[in-house]
């Protein structure tokens, strides 16, 4: 299936977590946390400010974010678990 945001929202895919500790323990499915941390998969046009030009969006397709723990509303999409968000709940870019 494929999905196109609206305005200013970002389909955001969660990136796994590391189920073993730097200590060697592995930790269950039910003791981990979500993360935080996702790559971006599509992006919407931007939303229109009070004399209707549209702002683009800072981000792109493939950039890795931190945004906040409760952010977007989460979706499945082929069976895989993905996030719709506004631009706004993006904390940050992950540089390499």
């Amino acid at each position: 299936m494929k999905l196109k945001p609206l305005g200013d929202r970002l389909l955001v895919k969660r990136l796994e977590v590391e189920e073993v500790t730097v200590g060697g323990i592995i930790i269950p499915d039910s003791a981990q946390e979500k993360p935080m941390k996702g790559e971006v998969v599509a992006v919407g046009a931007g939303k229109l400010d009070d004399s209707g030009s549209r702002i683009a969006i800072a981000l792109k397709e493939g950039d890795v974010v931190l945004f906040a723990k409760y952010a977007g509303t989460e979706i499945s999409i082929d069976g895989a678990d993905h996030l719709v968000m506004r631009e706004d709940d993006i904390l940050a870019v992950v540089e390499a």
